[in-house]
């Protein structure tokens, strides 16, 4: 629904409200005389699937106000006349106010559902693997390095190259060394994190040696299902810090042992979001499939340390 729409609905509903209670001035008692005025906040309810929520909630308060101001000029206030007034006013503003609640929290689900199956796509990805940011990025190097060498092969841009075409060679390989260390260093995880808007405001990740690269699918799936409930409302106690943190690493260290094959990698969750007595079984069972792991609380901080046994050599 466009703008105007809204904007012509909107006066149609004034304009019907403005009636009604012209025809019902002489009766004072807008409690039980209001007719058509009425279903003005039903009329709201299909528009809260099809305009911001911020301009619907406008409306129902306009409304609300609008009842409010002719009730207290038109009607006396009473014992006998308050029940009616409460009631009129409850039936105009409650159902459309439900109704954007029931629309958000249905609009915050699909959301967070989607944002679960973009990060979920990130369990089968290599050991070192680009994101979707970075493979935009590398498709634009891709195609000004591939006009490049097509300029230098049929001859428009002859050799030795001039310094406006040298300095775009210089550049373009530039970001792509930039890009190819880059990519030693952001493993599945990082990527997981950083492209999940809730994730990536509440999750803090510390992976100095690239370690979530060694995990199995099953270890990744079960990481990041731990972190989903941990997260909670991705609302943190302490402003700027963050919600969830989550260390691997160092390996060698005491009671994570290293073999030629084998290593055990410490995984280190510190939750700030969820109580632990909120946990539900579904995130302990994910953190049993992480390895296994040992729990404790400091100063109402959940903290899990798990011992992640995975192969030196992955084959992913």
């Amino acid at each position: 629904m466009t703008g105007l729409a809204f904007g012509l609905i909107c006066v149609v509903l004034a304009a019907v409200v403005a009636l009604d209670f012209i025809g019902i001035w002489s009766q004072h008692d807008v409690g039980h005389s209001a007719t058509a005025s009425m279903a003005a906040g039903f009329a709201l309810l299909p528009i809260t699937t099809l305009r911001p929520a911020r301009e619907v909630i406008a409306a129902i308060v306009g409304l609300g106000l609008v009842f409010i101001v002719y009730a207290v000029v038109s009607t006396p206030i009473s014992p006998e006349t308050l029940p009616g007034l409460v009631t009129l006013l409850s039936v105009t503003v409650v159902p459309p106010s439900i109704a954007l609640f029931v629309v958000h929290r249905f609009r915050q689900l699909v959301q967070r559902e989607l944002d679960r199956v973009l990060v979920q796509s990130n369990v089968g990805a290599p050991q070192f693997a680009v994101g979707m940011l970075a493979s935009d990025e590398l498709a634009r190097l891709d195609l000004a390095a591939e006009k490049l060498l097509d300029a230098v092969a049929n001859g428009s841009d002859p050799l030795p190259l001039s310094d406006a075409s040298a300095s775009v060679a210089a550049s373009l390989a530039t970001e792509l060394r930039l890009h190819l260390i880059e990519g030693r260093r952001e493993t599945w995880l990082y990527h997981a994190i950083t492209e999940s808007d809730r994730l990536g405001r509440a999750v803090a990740v510390a992976d100095p040696s690239a370690l979530a690269g060694h995990l199995s699918p099953a270890q990744r799936d079960g990481l990041l299902q731990a972190l989903w409930q941990m997260v909670g409302d991705g609302r943190s106690q302490q402003p700027g810090s963050p919600v969830v943190s989550v260390t691997l690493g160092p390996v060698g260290t005491d009671g994570h042992p290293v073999s030629d094959d084998r290593m055990d990698v410490p995984v280190v969750i510190e939750s700030r979001g969820v109580p632990r007595r909120r946990l539900g079984p579904a995130a302990w069972a994910a953190l049993q499939r992480i390895g296994p792991y040992t729990d404790s609380v400091r100063d109402g901080v959940l903290h899990v340390t798990a011992h992640c046994v995975v192969d030196r050599h992955p084959q992913m």
